[in-house]
């Protein structure tokens, strides 16, 4: 379903006054804004199916940094609800930009979670096919992402292609002066871009009313004539609902939305920062009250769509997963070292080939 919006009016792009919301903490169901659908039921026990194996792959992620098999981890537990519904909202041929916190995004969107980790490893690519997989790398760099979403969404629109490009961004990215140029840039080609912050609270250790003044982070889409809405991120029924309707606003013609979610980082930002110096233990137990995965499940119950045996087999498949992703990763890879001077330029200069040769023979002098 689509929610229009007029552009001609700034009353067409104001986000409700509250976040849309179709559940409750508590997993009881609340009566959400008009004109957003909820979806159906077997789209909703998927994402469950999705989240419990996202949390599970997210845990031994986590746990893998400390083994030493990946270099850095940044950790979305409690975030999985905007991811999910993100990958849920597009198509196959839509494209996903993500931040380097949107790994169970990648790993939902079905994508090699070994590959998916290449880059946290410490390898000098993502590790997947962006064109086969329709993701671009993960973005480490604030924002910079969302200006190449609307290069290739207005790509896509110039080809005739009714696909969409969805941008995920963290709170502490919309202020950078890229995330404003992305928005400024989609307004005015109307580019089927579908811009995803997912408002946890903080950036690194700055917290939000550091950050911005303004009401909430869906706001900031107004100056620059985009619709846009706010939504409760740990109701994944409300996101995926709200996204839904972003993406075909974006894709009949609407061009681009706003969504801001607001979630929470349950975790540290990466393995290397404690939290603790920053944020109150009581505030992240408040939030662990309206975990994202506990939610849906108690409401997928009740509703008499999820069952003991149904959660039973989705966490078991989840544990097999991480099984088979411990015995990957356990494996060391192969590294080339003269990978060092491949693609730094299309002809390489003397410079490249004289440190080339320098490099082989240190390891031949290693060697013998």
């Amino acid at each position: 379903m689509s929610v229009r919006r007029s552009p001609q009016t700034v009353d067409g792009l104001l986000p409700s006054p509250e976040p849309v919301r179709f559940v409750a903490e508590d997993g009881t169901a609340v009566e959400p804004p008009a004109g957003y659908a909820e979806p159906a039921g077997e789209h909703l026990v998927e994402a469950y199916r999705r989240m419990v194996l996202g949390r599970r792959f997210d845990r031994q992620a986590t746990a893998l940094t400390k083994q030493g098999r990946l270099a850095v981890y940044p950790s979305s537990r409690g975030q999985e609800a905007c991811q999910i519904a993100g990958v849920l909202a597009l198509r196959e041929d839509d494209w996903l930009f993500p931040t380097y916190r949107d790994s169970v995004a990648l790993v939902s969107r079905g994508l090699d979670p070994v590959e998916v980790l290449t880059l946290l490893r410490g390898g000098w690519h993502c590790g997947y096919d962006p064109a086969a997989t329709r993701v671009a790398p993960q973005c480490t760099p604030l924002a910079t992402q969302t200006i190449h979403a609307v290069g290739m969404a207005e790509a896509m629109r110039r080809k005739g292609e009714d696909g969409v490009v969805m941008a995920f961004i963290g709170d502490g990215g919309t202020s950078e002066g890229d995330f404003h140029e992305a928005l400024n840039y989609a307004a005015v080609l109307r580019a089927p871009v579908v811009f995803l912050v997912q408002n946890n609270k903080y950036a690194i250790s700055v917290p939000l009313a550091k950050q911005s003044a303004a009401p909430a982070l869906a706001y900031k889409g107004i100056g620059y004539g985009i619709p846009s809405e706010q939504v409760d991120g740990n109701d994944l029924v409300a996101v995926l609902s709200v996204l839904t309707a972003a993406v075909t606003h974006a894709r009949t013609g609407g061009g681009p939305f706003l969504v801001e979610a607001h979630t929470y980082r349950m975790d540290p930002h990466t393995n290397a920062d404690d939290p603790t110096r920053y944020r109150e233990s009581q505030e992240v137990e408040q939030w662990e009250s309206a975990d994202p995965l506990a939610r849906l499940e108690t409401y997928l119950r009740g509703r008499g769509l999820l069952g003991a045996e149904d959660v039973a087999a989705a966490h078991q498949a989840a544990e097999e997963y991480a099984a088979r992703l411990r015995e990957a990763m356990n494996a060391d890879p192969e590294a080339d070292p003269f990978e060092l001077f491949d693609h730094v330029f299309a002809e390489p200069t003397p410079q490249l080939h004289e440190q080339r040769a320098l490099l082989a023979s240190e390891l031949t002098a290693r060697e013998d």
